[in-house]
């Protein structure tokens, strides 16, 4: 049965094989009225109609055998084949009332014959009926049709409750039959090609070829007709319209545009190119080319035409561009020669206005000193009479001051040389006192010149008698080193003792490098440790190895760094930069490292509308405690910070309060202090302004100050933020000017500062008195 289906299957696409290529060509060739001689073929219509009759075929006797009420077997599902299919040429049966048959013993008893296109297959009608009855039942259907997977209800969309129909399930035979016509459908609606395959041999061996097996296959296949078809047929065919548009330009009449039918365009391009008679015909709607060589001509004439007329358009374009940079060259040389002529006109006239308003300078400069020399002269004939009245009374002033001056000199000379008398009688009497002490000091200093002249004699012959021992040491060590020598001279070379001193200092280089290795300090940049050197020769080599092994232990060291860990170091450095020694909770935060956003603003839910508010990324996110100024209070704000501004928002509602632009941010004030307070201070005039200034309070008080100084280093376009650190500052608020006070106090809430306002100019903020903890940079 299974093969009986297949062969059904091929009957049917050899007869679109026909109906495609050996029906469709001819009938093409009548259509277009061509001349031609039918090439008569075997059309295997019958045999198909013979299996998928409606009313006669054997698929059809099959179902209604299997829908027959009664006892059904395949005896007599045979039985009914030879009654309707007897006379059948292409059937052939022992049974059946042709009794040509009757003595074929190839054919048996319980089997039927068909002889299909490509030869006669015997089919045994064992299990037809079993095999066309297997149906699938509606509950089958419908219990693989609610299954999940989609593919599963794809392939049994018979089971959709909605499309419930209680007929009898279609039988194996009707529905392979209702595949092959849907196939056969889906085929007629495309341009199908053909690959035939030859089968060499049945022994699937190579180079072995069976020339009867071959014919055979090529006859049944009809590759013999569609030859033939082929040979006689044209290799090439097209509508007029596309042939006249693709070849027109090879012919003068034709190009560019064809006024008449496309038709006669072609026998006209035809006529002109001189294509033989022979080797094309014309057809109603399209023109038929015998030989592909002609096709050939025509492509290769097109090409060399093609190459012409890209070499035409270049050559007209090109003396177009030329034109046109011509043109473009002349009304430039004239916009340029105006311009230079209306420059040199007005750098003429600027010259000659210069020229004008020096000379008019020079005469009322001219006229102006005139006059001032006049008005001078007037001023001072006026002053004559008035200033040598001065002068006379000036010297009558003068000569009496001169005059006093004498007198209260001739009295002071008298004390003067008293006073000179009186010293030159102390110095006379200092002088004997120190003649007198001179002498007796001289005796001390005779006395200790011959003692030390006594010793010094001694130690010259202490030294003398010294040197003369240690010559005698030295003569014999000398005479001993000649004896040794002259008698192992003859075991050594001349060079021996080049080689000795070598091999001693590599011997000695070799010791150090060994315990420079067993004793090399450990991998942590700071340890400062090293080994002594043995020996003073290699002081320079023990220093330059120590520097060698720091820079490439510290190598070591930076290149386990991640970009992460190094902008976290960074920051930590420009923080100990910043509040080293200035302020007091430095040390505390030296080992907190620096987070950013503690407020995981990117995952937490709640804070959703304000990240998206935001068009930069968040570098910090933290909760800020806002002071008033009112009463010194603090509320609880969400600060936030970015590349580009500093927004505070309520930490409730996540509703943005306030934004500030970092361009707009003039400085920021701290204490000296271990409080939280920092003020932003605002430049006056910028939008941001309006309100004042802004007094806050964090725990990470430095990682804040740290990230919005390095965020300003880090923009070349904005002024540097600058960081003031003291105990006693201003804070714009509106219109008016507070100070903040820090002074120490005990601690009261805990070890937190606490602010209060003292009057309307004064904030004051206690700072308990807690030590730090030491911390290094």
């Amino acid at each position: 049965f299974e093969q009986f289906c297949i062969n059904y299957c091929n009957e049917k696409l050899q007869q679109i094989f026909i109906e495609l290529t050996l029906r469709e060509e001819q009938e093409e060739y009548i259509r277009e009225g061509i001349e031609w001689t039918n090439i008569e073929y075997f059309n295997n219509a019958i045999i198909c109609d013979l299996i998928e009759n409606n009313k006669n075929g054997i698929l059809a006797m099959l179902d209604e055998e299997c829908l027959r009420p009664g006892t059904v077997t395949d005896e007599t599902f045979l039985d009914k084949l030879n009654t309707v299919c007897a006379e059948h040429q292409h059937f052939e049966s022992r049974l059946s009332k042709n009794s040509k048959f009757l003595t074929d013993h190839s054919l048996p008893h319980n089997c039927f014959r068909i002889q299909h296109y490509a030869g006669k297959v015997l089919y045994g009608v064992e299990s037809f009926v079993d095999k066309n009855n297997d149906l699938l039942y509606r509950d089958l259907s419908q219990a693989m049709y609610k299954a999940n997977h989609s593919l599963i209800k794809q392939l049994f969309p018979e089971g959709n409750p909605a499309k419930v129909n209680l007929k009898r399930p279609p039988t194996a035979g009707f529905q392979f039959k209702a595949s092959v016509g849907t196939l056969m459908g889906n085929l007629q609606t495309k341009n199908p090609n053909y690959i035939r395959c030859i089968k060499p041999n049945d022994k699937k061996a190579s180079h072995v070829f069976t020339e009867s097996l071959v014919r055979h296959q090529v006859r049944y296949l009809g590759l013999m007709e569609n030859v033939r078809v082929r040979r006689a047929g044209y290799a090439f065919r097209q509508p007029y319209e596309p042939c006249l548009e693709r070849y027109k330009m090879l012919c003068k009449k034709t190009w560019p545009h064809w006024r008449g039918p496309a038709r006669e365009g072609v026998e006209v391009l035809l006529t002109d190119l001189q294509v033989p008679a022979e080797e094309f015909s014309y057809g109603r709607s399209k023109i038929f080319i015998r030989n592909p060589r002609t096709l050939f001509f025509l492509e290769e004439k097109r090409k060399q035409c093609l190459e012409d007329l890209a070499t035409l358009i270049q050559k007209i374009y090109r003396g177009w561009k030329c034109r046109s940079h011509f043109l473009l060259l002349k009304k430039s040389q004239i916009v340029v020669a105006a311009w230079y002529r209306r420059y040199s006109q007005q750098k003429k006239y600027q010259k000659i206005k210069s020229a004008t308003t020096v000379v008019q300078s020079y005469a009322r400069g001219w006229q102006a000193r005139k006059l001032l020399r006049e008005l001078k002269y007037q001023k001072r004939c006026e002053e004559a009479a008035t200033t040598i009245a001065a002068y006379w009374h000036g010297t009558q002033a003068r000569l009496e001051l001169r005059r006093l001056k004498q007198e209260v000199r001739n009295k002071c000379a008298v004390t003067v040389i008293w006073a000179y008398w009186q010293g030159t009688k102390a110095r006379r009497e200092l002088r004997q006192l120190k003649e007198e002490a001179r002498n007796k000091h001289a005796v001390s200093v005779i006395w200790a010149g011959w003692q030390g002249t006594k010793a010094r004699r001694e130690l010259r012959r202490l030294k003398e008698e010294a040197r003369r021992k240690h010559a005698v040491a030295v003569i014999w060590a000398f005479w001993q080193g000649l004896k040794v020598r002259r008698e192992y001279r003859k075991f050594f070379r001349a060079n021996a003792g080049k080689k000795i001193y070598n091999f001693t200092i590599q011997r000695i280089m070799q010791k150090y490098f060994v315990g420079l290795k067993n004793n090399m300090p450990s991998m942590s940049p700071v340890d400062k440790s090293w080994p002594a050197r043995p020996y003073l020769f290699l002081d320079g080599a023990h220093a330059e190895l120590r520097r060698i092994f720091h820079l490439w232990r510290c190598k070591k060291h930076r290149s386990q760094f991640t970009e992460e860990k190094k902008a976290v170091y960074e920051e930590k450095l420009e923080a100990s930069e910043l509040f080293k020694d200035k302020k007091a909770l430095y040390p505390s935060s030296v080992s907190q490292p620096f987070k950013g956003d503690y407020l995981e603003i990117n995952k937490n839910p709640k804070f959703q509308k304000l990240n998206s508010a935001l068009d930069d990324k968040v570098l910090l996110a933290d909760v800020v405690s806002k002071i008033n100024r009112a009463n010194g209070k603090g509320s609880a704000r969400i600060f936030l910070l970015t590349k580009k501004s500093v927004v505070l928002a309520d930490q409730k509602t996540g509703q943005v309060k306030a934004s500030v632009v970092l361009s707009d941010l003039a400085s920021i004030s701290v204490s000296t202090q271990t409080d939280g307070f920092f003020a932003l201070r605002l430049k006056e005039g910028t939008a941001s302004a309006v309100k004042g200034d802004f007094l806050l309070s964090s725990e990470h008080l430095i990682e804040i100050i740290t990230k919005l100084h390095r965020i300003g280093a880090a923009n070349a376009d904005k002024e540097k933020i600058n960081v003031d650190i003291s105990d006693e500052f201003l804070v714009q608020f509106k219109h008016d000017k507070v100070c903040v006070k820090f002074i120490q106090g005990s601690p009261k809430n805990g070890n937190n500062a606490s602010c209060k306002r003292k009057n309307n100019r004064l904030l004051e903020v206690s700072v308990p008195n807690t030590p730090s903890t030491p911390s290094t940079p």
